[in-house]
């Protein structure tokens, strides 16, 4: 009960082990589920199971239900015109990362919308052409069909140009993607992107803005560098760019330099200003306007040489299946792909969804996004994910539901039906000048690496690893290496967790680390350890080497001391050199020490619990011992282990801790273990782990309920104490079963 007028708690219950708690109260009994069970009522179907998950699959439904005309409906037409004309311009310029010709990039930002306007469970996410994406393809792309040289031998590739053979690569391992979606969609392990920290998803976003960085300088340098893949890329790319920067177009830098900083400007001032502007300026849509409207009016083709996007066809093309072959050679490739255009997607939604309260689905959107991806593979695109400055502007402009990506989609459709051949005059330089623009929100992570080293170092190694070995190695192998140093982090840090030793906070029931705090109280023989982690069989023998640095003591090693004195005892005694006084005290009737036989050293009978079955008295193995036998003293009587941290123990475990604990009551040490989960107490059962020795008393509820017992079993734990001290758990002595604390 809480007594008035003071922030303090007063508690009077009996003193309770896991046994006496069971025994006074009883548990509700709940039937468990087996396997076959959950199975059953996976594959068991009714008419509202069936409805629910049509409405699962077909999110429309849910918010077309409640989708308010009136208050919505501008909103997302403003937001639909803004993010179609964003997604135009980015579908054009990340289409250059993919190696493709600029106008697929528009069938990207117009199929997976249309699909994922019926499929997707986010109402904020701009769908559609994705940087980091669209290098990975360029990269698969590249490696099949080089700038230079004969492409890959692969059946279907004959009678194709260049272009069509790599748009043939392209949508094939986007189709790829796509199926791997839609099966972990369907099988419902949406969670494995969990295993991508925001962490590891920082450092390789990063890198993947410094692949784009050096893969965007030949447009904005205005140089011919073929694509190069694998590792070590960027730095073969890197040096063919300062080997021919004497050959640098000026008119295409002079065009960038002015793009960027005009974009870079407004942009700024767009994130300054946004509470006071309805609309951000479309900065990119107005300068790639004024710029095309420039190319054409001073023929910047024929006058200075510049790269330009060129004739963009009208409509689109036939639908194309994918090619099996292709499949065999990127399926690699394929799967980081379609993990990351999940990851990056969702992990956006989920921001966009907690600041508009409304839950997204996983699964669902691994089901949409692998639809579309196949859908859109069908007509040529190239897989999509969502480019956080386009979701930003839909979310910005008021964008309520996916009515504005419909919308988008369909400004993207008139662009490639009807005005499509405006943007012919466009220099690929302005592109990669927006591209490299848009990079600013990626590169400035590179200033979240101080932070992640003064507060958590092993997430700064997993960053540092996983951007350094994107850059090196190629996004694909550095996200391989990446999950390794994150996987190989959470390993470390439950093999070697940082156990303690605790002590009593004088005055309460609270217990901490010893060495944190200076008004502590410990009783004499007592100690209480801690470990923070799982037990399992990586971590069984750490925890073993610090239960014996905690004790101070090798229990087995004293067992095995112990075990031999007694064997020498028994052999003085039946040869008379030593004889029991009437007190059972030793008395030995030698001078100097007796050296044991070598046959005697058995190490099995030595570890087995020290027998005084045919000897008077038990002997002290504190005291001082005849015949100069010397064992160690052990002033331990008592052991708690506190399990409150403990949250599954595996098969290994159980027999590394039942050996620790057998060794530490063979030496008599009794050892109790408190806050243990029910489950595992379950476990302990089920596996048989108590014996005679090992018993199911040592479990109790608390830390407090243990140390108690152990001051009322052994008094003389605080007779060296003061009467202060001795306060601390009051009324421990009272027979009474009503114990206070």
């Amino acid at each position: 009960m809480m007594r008035p007028g003071a922030k303090q708690y007063v508690v009077a219950r009996p003193l309770y082990s896991e046994d006496t708690f069971a025994e006074k109260h009883e548990k509700v009994y709940r039937h468990r589920k087996t396997m076959l069970n959950h199975i059953q009522q996976y594959f068991t179907c009714d008419a509202k199971r069936a409805k629910n998950t049509a409405l699962s699959l077909l999110p429309v439904i849910g918010w077309m239900k409640i989708y308010q005309i009136k208050e919505w409906l501008v909103s997302d037409i403003v937001s639909g015109v803004s993010t179609g004309l964003v997604a135009v311009l980015q579908g054009l310029a990340y289409c250059l990362l993919a190696s493709l010709p600029p106008w697929y990039g528009l069938f990207s930002a117009f199929f997976p919308v249309v699909i994922y306007f019926f499929l997707g469970t986010s109402r904020h996410i701009s769908v559609g052409p994705f940087p980091v994406l669209c290098l990975m393809i360029g990269s698969v792309v590249t490696r099949l069909v080089p700038d230079e040289g004969p492409p890959a031998n692969i059946t279907g590739f004959e009678g194709l140009t260049r272009d069509e053979q790599r748009v043939l690569v392209a949508s094939s391992v986007t189709f790829l993607a796509g199926i791997m979606q839609l099966a972990m969609g369907v099988l419902q392990v949406g969670f494995v992107v969990m295993y991508l920290s925001d962490t590891l998803v920082s450092g390789f976003t990063t890198a993947a803005a410094v692949h784009i960085l050096v893969s965007q300088l030949k447009f904005v340098l205005g140089l011919t560098v073929p694509g190069i893949s694998g590792p070590l890329s960027i730095i073969y790319t890197l040096e063919i760019i300062f080997g021919k920067i004497t050959s640098t177009n000026v008119c295409d830098v002079v065009i960038s330099l002015v793009i960027m900083v005009v974009v870079f400007i407004v942009k700024e001032l767009n994130d300054r200003f946004k509470s006071k502007l309805p609309v951000p300026i479309p900065i990119e849509v107005i300068m790639t306007v004024i710029a095309c409207g420039v190319s054409y009016a001073f023929d910047f083709k024929t006058r200075y040489g510049i790269d330009v996007v060129g004739h963009i066809p009208k409509g689109y093309e036939p639908p194309m299946a994918p090619n099996l072959h292709i499949f065999q050679e990127t399926a690699v490739e394929a799967f980081p792909m379609a993990i990351v255009g999940f990851a990056v997607a969702f992990s956006v939604a989920k921001v966009y969804s907690v600041k508009h309260d409304y839950t997204i689905d996983g699964n669902q959107e691994l089901i949409a996004f692998g639809v579309s991806n196949i859908f859109g593979a069908s007509f040529k695109s190239f897989a999509a994910s969502t480019a956080l400055s386009r979701s930003a502007v839909q979310e910005s402009t008021g964008g309520k539901t996916q009515v504005a990506g419909l919308l988008s989609a369909i400004i993207v459709m008139i662009v490639t039906l009807a005005i499509g051949f405006l943007l012919e005059p466009l220099p690929k330089s302005v592109l990669g000048a927006v591209v490299i623009v848009n990079l600013k929100g990626m590169l400035m992570q590179f200033r979240e690496i101080p932070y992640l080293w003064r507060r958590d170092k092993p997430d700064c190694i997993v960053w540092l690893g996983t951007c350094i070995a994107a850059i090196l190695l190629g996004l694909d192998l550095g996200l391989a290496a990446g999950l390794g140093v994150e996987l190989l982090s959470v390993v470390l840090r439950a093999q070697f967790p940082r156990c303690s030793v605790l002590a009593n906070i004088k005055g309460t029931d609270i217990y901490k680390d010893r060495k944190d705090y200076i008004d502590i109280y410990e009783p004499e023989g007592v100690k209480i350890f801690r470990i923070p982690s799982p037990i399992f069989f990586a971590n069984i023998e750490f925890f073993r080497s610090k239960l014996v640095e905690a004790v101070g003591f090798n229990p087995l090693r004293i067992l095995r001391k112990r075990n031999k004195a007694l064997r020498m005892i028994r052999k003085l005694l039946k040869k008379g050199d030593l004889q029991w006084t009437s007190v059972k005290r030793l008395l030995e009737h030698l001078s100097g020490p007796i050296k044991e036989s070598e046959d005697e050293s058995n190490i099995e009978d030595l570890d087995q619990p020290t027998d005084f079955k045919d000897l008077p008295a038990r002997i002290d193995w504190n005291a001082d011992l005849p015949a100069n036998i010397i064992i160690p003293r052990v002033d331990l009587h008592s052991l708690i282990l506190d399990f409150a941290a403990v949250s599954f123990l595996d098969i290994s475990a159980l027999k590394g801790l039942k050996t620790s604990l057998k060794e530490l009551i063979r030496v008599e040490v009794e050892v109790y273990i408190v806050a243990c989960d029910p489950y595992i107490l379950e476990k302990l059962h089920a596996c048989c782990f108590f014996d005679d020795e090992v018993q199911p008393s040592m479990f109790f509820l608390t830390l407090h309920d243990a140390m108690l017992h152990i001051l009322e079993k052994h008094p003389e734990s605080t007779e060296k104490k003061s009467d202060s001290e001795k306060r601390l758990f009051l009324h421990w002595q009272d027979p009474d079963p009503e114990t206070k604390f």
